[in-house]
């Protein structure tokens, strides 16, 4: 292999590398699990909160737990009332 061709490779891995770890942030800030990972268990709080159809406590416990703005922390928690079937 020429030395071109293994500059060519090794800047190939790095960026896989930095688009990896931007993908992991990605998760992360979401709060969901990539696939084939166990997601984290749901708070509890924030569940018996939507058990309760108390959808803005359940918004602020989100917001608290994740730092997730307004709309972000609404949308989390359609989707856990969602996934959950509450």
């Amino acid at each position: 292999m020429s030395s071109f061709e293994e500059q060519e490779n090794a800047l190939l891995r790095q960026r896989i590398v930095r688009l990896e770890e931007q993908v992991d942030l990605l998760y992360r800030h979401l709060g969901i699990a990539r696939p084939g990972e166990s997601a984290a268990p749901d708070d509890p709080q924030l569940v018996a909160a939507l058990r309760a159809h108390q959808m803005i406590e359940a918004i602020k416990i989100y917001r608290q737990k994740t730092n997730a703005g307004l709309a972000e922390a609404k949308a989390a928690c359609e989707a856990i009332q969602a996934r959950l079937r509450i």
